[in-house]
């Protein structure tokens, strides 16, 4: 390999290094230290310890240790959360406007302490809701090792508690870890109930504002979106309530489509494959029209 001319190389190092007008527009600071995506990761793996004691650390499958490794666990979720929302809160704001962030951050993270048996009772109710609706069960625990449902419940209540605290950025980015991991897409803003259920899971998108109610199942592929956006003065989209609001025990089958903010009523079936801008009063039963068979085309007619 031939080394690069140095002054193709310097000139090069130049013109990327110059900060662009883009830039500045998305306060990209490389004075500051950034949050971690590998620190984050390092917090879920505690929050999912002590969420499944003795699923992912066998260190807590003894009962006479569980409370010891308990402790050490939410004492490493609270280490990780204070440095992780303080580099998050100085990525997000204008330099010169830092003082005070580390007694906040520490102050965010111990209130998300508090939160962890909430969001660990509301993940069993998902495991369970899983557990029950799917005849390929075989027990409780196979649904925790290997249903993406789970892993992607486990992150989006993690990151709603958050969300709800104030916390800037970090939801954002334990959402999209497990986007990753799942295929499945929720914003962390997203409102959802207990026992709520996705089966296979892939493909599914629920935006900013959606509301889920209690015993609510999706299966893949489901759209819970906005169908527009309303605009300022300056042309931006506005933080509107913009999506769906779903409640209690609705079933939505693959692919269907539900635009802006409408209302399916409760204890409803959403078929699959199908497209709903409009309110579906409770009791519904909302499915394709049949097929429609054509004898012979002329001309593109019928396609």
């Amino acid at each position: 390999m031939m080394p690069l001319p140095t002054d193709f190389l310097l000139g090069t190092a130049q013109s990327l290094a110059t900060v662009s007008e883009a830039e500045q527009r998305m306060l990209l600071r490389t004075g500051a230290v950034l949050p971690s995506p590998e620190e984050l990761q390092r917090f879920m793996q505690f929050v999912r310890a002590v969420v499944f004691p003795g699923f992912y650390d066998q260190r807590t499958s003894s009962s006479d240790t569980r409370l010891f490794h308990t402790g050490v666990a939410v004492e490493q979720i609270y280490s990780i959360l204070c440095r992780q929302i303080a580099r998050g809160f100085v990525f997000c704001r204008e330099q010169g406007a830092e003082s005070g962030i580390s007694a906040l951050a520490n102050s965010l993270a111990e209130r998300f302490v508090t939160e962890l048996p909430e969001i660990k009772r509301l993940v069993l109710t998902d495991v369970e809701a899983v557990a029950l609706r799917d005849p390929a069960v075989s027990n409780y625990g196979e649904v925790v090792l290997s249903y993406p449902c789970i892993m992607e419940m486990l992150h989006h209540r993690t990151a709603h508690a958050l969300y709800r605290l104030g916390v800037p950025v970090i939801p954002r980015m334990i959402a999209e870890q497990a986007h990753s991991l799942t295929g499945i897409d929720i914003h962390p803003a997203a409102q959802i109930g207990e026992y709520f259920s996705i089966d296979h899971g892939t493909g599914v998108v629920i935006g900013e504002t959606t509301v889920i109610g209690n015993r609510v199942m999706l299966y893949q592929g489901v759209t819970l979106g906005a169908k527009n956006f309303q605009y300022d003065s300056e042309g931006r989209p506005m933080d509107l309530p913009r999506h769906p609001v779903i409640e209690d025990r609705v079933t939505i089958y693959s692919n269907a489509s539900i635009l802006g903010r409408v209302r399916i009523g409760h204890d409803s079936v959403i078929g699959g494959n199908v497209w709903i801008t409009r309110d579906v009063p409770p009791g519904s039963r909302i499915t394709q029209s049949g097929p429609v068979v054509e004898r012979e085309f002329a001309d593109g007619s019928g396609i």
